[in-house]
Formats: C-alpha cells, structure tokens, sequence
C-alpha cells in the first residue's frame, strides 16, 4: 500500500454522466491497492493545472471516479470527449471554508443557521459559500446570504 507520497499524472477522457451537465474522469488505478481504501479517498487534483479538492468516488465495479465541476470544465476550456492532464495526490488536510465578515456577521443575528451551517459537510457549505461570493452586486450578495439563511433554517425544522 501506498500512502501516496507522491502525486499520481495519468492522462484521462471528460466523461459526461447520464445525459447531465455533469462530468467525471475514471481514475485508472485500483484505488484500493494504492490508497488502501475501497471506498470514497479525499483528494487533491488539478486538472490541466487548475486545483480541486473533491474525491476519488466508488462506482460499485471496483472503478473508481472523480467529478469536474462545470466551472472547472469552462475555466480549462474543455467539455464532454476532450482529454485532460490530470495529477492527484492524497488530501489529508482538514477541510474548512472561508466565512466572509459578512456572512460571519449575518451568522451572528442567526445562531441556528449557523449551528446548520456547521453540522454540514465540507462540499455543502463550500456550494453555500460559492453561490453567496459568485454574485457581483453587494445586493445581490445581501439577497443571497439571506437566501441562504432561509434555506439553513428550514433544513434544520425538517431534520
């Protein structure tokens, strides 16, 4: 087993799931032989250079997959067929997100919301934060933290 001391390069197919905007490249290792784990492994990646932190996903047929998000996709400038540079590496790093003042602050008025905020995973707070800072009006930031709120508290009464 290899704990992954180093990255891992390999050159790798956009593969687009299901007829979804969604895509994934299919690691082509057994990541149970050089992670040591069957199931999901946090790792760090670049595609064709660009940083991500997500995991390597279990496809139930031994194979396992890690997404690229659509931002990423326009960012390198490649789609659904194209081929990428892809390096991995082991992420054994917490995983925390960056609370803006503002957000920190409309958190303070909503204890609960951010008692919700907290209880969630990693990549959930992470789309919270991205759909808040993506806006680039201050109102349409405003409107989105409270958005936002709105949304925490809600899943917090049906939980």
């Amino acid at each position: 087993m290899n704990p992954l001391a180093e990255p891992i390069f390999f050159a790798a197919k956009i593969e687009q799931h299901q007829n979804m905007d969604a895509a994934y490249v299919t690691v082509p290792f057994n990541v149970a032989a050089v992670f040591g784990s069957k199931g999901q492994v946090k790792v760090k990646a670049t595609f064709n250079g660009h940083a991500y932190r997500g995991s390597l996903a279990p496809m139930g047929n031994g194979s396992h997959v890690l997404g690229i998000r659509k931002d990423i996709r326009k960012a390198i400038g490649k789609t659904f067929g194209d081929i990428i540079d892809v390096k991995i590496e082991r992420d054994l790093e917490p995983r925390t997100v960056t609370i803006s003042p503002e957000l920190a602050a409309t958190f303070e008025q909503n204890p609960e919301a951010k008692m919700a905020f907290d209880k969630m995973s990693y990549t959930h707070q992470r789309e919270h934060i991205q759909y808040i800072e993506e806006a680039k009006k201050p109102e349409t930031r405003q409107r989105r933290m409270l958005k936002t709120i709105e949304s925490l508290l809600k899943n917090k009464k049906q939980a």
